[in-house]
This record gives C-alpha cells, structure tokens and sequence, in this order.
C-alpha cells in the first residue's frame, strides 16, 4: 500500500497481528479506508505492518470481526516523543535551560584585543574603547556599528591614522594604524673609538674620524682605534667617529662536561582530566585523584564549540599528564671534549656576536677526573673589537 505523508511528524506504530483470519483482516482494512503499509508475513499465521497513530484505535471493531489480536512492537515519532518528554520534566527544563544560557553567552563580549600599537598604550586605547561600551561582558547588541566605533575611536586616539574594529563571534579585535613621523635623529656626542680588549689588527674601516692604527697593528685595551678629533692642534674639530674594527682577541676558557649525562624522556604512560570550560573558568568533569607519578608534564589541549565562524565562550579543555623518567647515557670521553668545544665557541658568538670568526683552538691543559672531563682551552677569535669613548674636553679648553 501507499505511504502516507508525514509520518513521523504525525506518529506511527509497528503492529504484529496474530491467530484469527489475518486474510479477512486486511481485506477488512483495504474496505475501511485505513493506511497501513510495510505489510509482511513474519510467521505461520502471523503479519506485521505499520499503521497510522490516529488510526490505531479503529482497528478494534476489524479486529473483533475477524479474530484477530494485535501486539504493538514499536511507537515511531513526535507525539510519543514529546510523551517521553513530558515524563522526564527535569531533563527537558535543563536542555531548555542549557541553550538559553549558550545563547546568552554567545551575546556577550568576552574578550577584547588591541592589536598594531607601538608607541600608544594598550591601557589607553582600552579605557577610550570602554567609554564607547567596547568591554568583556557588553550585549553585543548594544554596541554601536562597527564603522561608527571606528571612526569615534580614531578622533579620541592622537597619533592614529586608522582604527579599525573588527568582531568575530564573542571577540572585538581593535586594529591600530599610528601616523608615521619622523624618527628623531638622537644627539650624539664627539667620540672617540677605542679597544675594548688587548688584540691584533685584520681590518679597519673608518667611516668617520681619523683612524690612528693599522692592518696588523698590536693595540692595547683602551687605545684609541679612530679618533674623533680632526685636524692640528692650531685648528681642531671634534666629531662622533664611525667605522668598524676587527682583530684578532685570545678567550680562554676552562670546560668541564660530565661523562654519564642525564636527560628527561617521556614514559608513554599518560592520564587525562577533562573540563568544561565556560569562559575564563573550569569545572573538572573526569580524572580526579592525585597523580600516580613521580615526575610529570602536562600539555593543554583547547577545544571550543563553534556555530559556523562564531567561537562559543564553552568548550572542553583536555589537559594531558605525561609521566617523565630521567635516563642517564655515559659518553666517550672525545664525545665529551666535542661537546665543550661545541658549547664554548656557542658562548663565543652569543657574547661577541654572530659576525666573530673562530681562527684556531689550543687546548692547554686536559684530564679526566670524578666522572668529567676538564679542558683549558685557548681560543683565537676575529671579532670586533670597538666600543665608544665620549671625548672630555679640559676646564680651560
């Protein structure tokens, strides 16, 4: 038979008709007008099928006609849901109450960004954004048009060219566009370039200023490299010396690096606690107790529900408890004596710049003693070597 439309908007059961003459029975039904369909023999002298909800009730007169019985194995649709609905009073307030709540949480603001400042303060453009009622916590729809908080924003903040504000689900991101000026040149004083340390000229370049040493010159620390006074004693003019200076400088270094190392790995043992996270705050759901490690790590996994490009102020945040364990690893002593080779000449160039060039190393001294290995090492190193010196004029001058 046809399908009726609708039919789990209006409801309908799976009946099991047994004994009696179930051949008068559906015949019956055809005459009667009653949509039943998915009519089907399950077993000797039994049939199944499925009938409207409010046609059920007008089975009873065919049934008594004809013998039968009739067994209900399934309610389908709406009506016996909202029925189960109804039972549960409870359930349905709190899914009620729980998408009321989602709602009213995604009409707040929850956080506010500035973002491009250099020079103007955060906190200031914070506190003109608040008096125009851009703050965590605002209805959203109180807020004005976006374009008008902008071009407001952009006449209350002095040294911006554009504001521009920007909303993405429960966050305002104020963008910041300050007016370019001329970066003031700093006053400089007449100076001198001088050694900062005892070293053999390579190179000179003197961009300004009278340079008073040359190529493979021995200087002293505090020797005068290029000289910020021209001229003769007769007609002398004082100005800021400029160039660059390279030499070669002696560093030595004393090393010490332990033979049996330790070091921090993971277990692969892990144990997780969940949160529902409803703004800035979270409420443990699984994984209490207390730790069963020694030594761990945690790591915070973010997960937020969103509503097409919107992102809720609700979510879960996974934290992950990694068990830790320290292995020891022993080394060669010449894996040990390359390792603080290595790590000297890496302090070399975080203190004396990237732009130094180690020449040659000479271990001096070198023994293995109480589980390390000690080295005196001199290292030969082209660096800079310039530092500024103001030039001080006499009382008299």
């Amino acid at each position: 038979m046809k399908i009726p439309t609708l039919t789990h908007l209006r409801g309908y059961v799976v009946i099991l008709i047994t004994k009696g003459n179930i051949e008068s029975f559906i015949n019956a039904l055809t005459q009667s007008g009653i949509h039943v369909w998915d009519v089907s023999p399950s077993r000797s002298n039994t049939a199944e099928m499925k009938v409207l909800l409010k046609d059920f009730h007008d089975l009873r007169p065919l049934l008594k006609r004809t013998g039968c019985r009739v067994h209900v194995k399934n309610r389908i649709g709406i009506p016996f849901q909202l029925v189960r609905l109804k039972q549960r009073k409870f359930f349905a307030v709190g899914i009620i109450t729980f998408f009321m709540l989602l709602f009213l949480l995604s009409s707040l603001i929850w956080d506010v960004k500035v973002v491009g400042n250099v020079t103007i303060a955060t906190e200031d453009i914070l506190e003109a954004a608040q008096k125009e009622g851009i703050r965590p916590f605002q209805w959203t729809y109180r807020l004005k048009h976006l374009d008008k908080l902008s071009k407001e924003l952009n006449m209350k903040l002095p040294g911006t060219s554009w504001v521009g504000v920007d909303k993405k689900g429960t966050s305002i991101t104020i963008h910041i566009v300050e007016a370019s000026e001329p970066e003031p040149k700093p006053l400089v004083s007449p100076r001198h370039l001088v050694s900062k340390s005892d070293a053999v000229i390579t190179n000179i370049y003197a961009e300004q200023g009278r340079p008073l040493v040359a190529k493979n010159i021995r200087v002293k620390k505090g020797q005068i490299l290029i000289s910020g006074l021209l001229g003769d004693e007769a007609n002398s003019q004082a100005v800021v010396a400029k160039g660059d200076v390279k030499g070669l400088v002696w560093h030595e270094y004393n090393i010490q690096v332990p033979i049996v190392q330790k070091h921090k790995v993971y277990t692969g043992d892990t144990r997780n606690r969940k949160y529902l996270v409803l703004g800035n705050r979270g409420i443990q759901f699984w994984g209490y107790g207390k730790v069963p490690y020694e030594k761990y790590d945690i790591v915070e996994e973010q997960d937020p529900l969103t509503w097409r490009s919107l992102k809720l102020p609700v979510g879960w945040m996974t934290e992950k408890v990694m068990e830790t364990e320290i292995t020891s690893e022993t080394i060669t002593g010449e894996e040990a004596k390359k390792q603080g080779l290595e790590g000297a000449i890496r302090d070399i160039f975080a203190k004396y710049g990237n732009d130094s060039k180690v020449i040659s190393q000479k271990i001096l001294h070198e023994k293995k003693e109480n589980g390390k290995v000690y080295m005196k090492v001199l290292f030969e190193v082209e660096e800079t070597i310039t530092e500024e010196q103001t030039i001080v004029y006499n009382q008299g001058e």
